[in-house]
């Protein structure tokens, strides 16, 4: 009796639960929960309301993470939005929203990230004139060769960065609370209440901070116990994200209370700063450049399905279709097979 085996020209579940939500949450935590909180706490004028924004955009993302949920375990499939948009609307549908995700949205979240991460660690380690370009170049090509290794070197990659990231908001929060003594005294919670334009404007930002977590499509089917695994992988990490959120947010209101937090442009660097003083802030540099990325290999991970997907629905671009679920490394270095 022969046991069946998976044709090595399509995804396998090689991913773990754990790397899984590693991925979604580095996805979605960026450098923007670092500038956020201010916008929104000047938007909504209320301590009290600030915290419902943040709690309501978790539970906003939560009902949407369960309706893709349901979608990924229906048809669990590497292309993600691509495939349930070719199965409700056709192909030529999902090509276009394909084509501009491999042209334009994944490749210029990456440059900008990479333009992020250069500008942050320029700050800690200076390497010239055209110190941010450097950076940039050396990071997305360092996240290529990492992802061209394998799916297990990516994942492990980024597991750490986003244990590193988490650790960076820890800190933040941790300055937020040392400093809540010194804090000017903020109003009331609820004394006073945003009109409901403002308020949804709070509510545009808060879920672009949370935006992302839908990448979980795309590693649908290669996470390790099918379809039963992608629900837990999709709430356990919003539920994390909520929690996140929400703790820094209480931390920076309570460091710099609502008047400083409102008119902070950054931050996490005041908090730091004033709780751990200049080396503080050459730590925040570095906590924001991992953010970046973070995000970076994320994108790189889920934007690289797209492709794949691509390439097998459309034979001008076969070539992208081709899936290798051996390590490059492996291929390179395996040694040849005695007769």
């Amino acid at each position: 009796m022969t046991t069946p085996t998976t044709p090595s020209n399509q995804p396998t579940q090689q991913l773990s639960t754990f790397s899984a939500i590693a991925i979604i949450v580095g996805i979605v935590i960026g450098a923007g929960i670092f500038k956020t909180p201010s916008m929104v706490a000047g938007v909504t004028g209320d301590a009290g309301w600030l915290i419902v924004a943040w709690v309501l955009g978790g539970v906003i993302s939560l009902a949407g993470a369960l309706c893709y949920a349901e979608l990924a375990t229906t048809y669990p499939h590497a292309g993600g939005d691509y495939h349930f948009l070719a199965r409700a609307f056709g192909k030529p549908a999902s090509f276009l929203y394909a084509w501009a995700k491999a042209t334009v949205i994944n490749t210029g979240s990456i440059a900008l990230l990479a333009f992020v991460f250069g500008d942050y660690m320029s700050k800690v380690v200076n390497l010239g004139p055209h110190s941010t370009a450097l950076w940039a170049v050396g990071v997305v090509v360092a996240m290529t060769l990492i992802n061209l290794i394998g799916l297990h070197a990516a994942s492990w990659v980024q597991t750490c960065l986003t244990m590193i990231e988490v650790t960076g908001l820890v800190c933040v929060a941790i300055a937020g609370f040392v400093l809540s003594g010194d804090a000017p005294a903020s109003p009331a919670l609820f004394s006073s209440s945003p009109s409901l334009g403002m308020f949804g404007l709070a509510m545009v930002f808060v879920l672009l901070t949370y935006g992302g977590w839908n990448e979980a499509a795309y590693i649908s089917a290669e996470v390790r116990g099918g379809k039963r695994a992608i629900v837990p992988v999709i709430v356990i990490s919003i539920m994390i994200l909520t929690l996140i959120y929400v703790l820094f947010n209480i931390a920076v209101l309570a460091g710099l209370g609502l008047s400083g937090l409102a008119g902070s442009k950054a931050v996490a660097a005041d908090l730091m700063g004033k709780a751990f003083g200049p080396w503080g802030e050459k730590l925040l540099g570095v906590f924001v450049a991992v953010s970046a990325l973070t995000s970076i290999n994320a994108t790189m991970i889920v934007g690289a399905r797209t492709n794949y997907a691509l390439g097998r629905d459309w034979p001008a671009l076969r070539f992208m279709g081709n899936w290798h679920a051996k390590s490059w490394v492996n291929q390179i270095m395996r040694p040849p097979r005695l007769r």
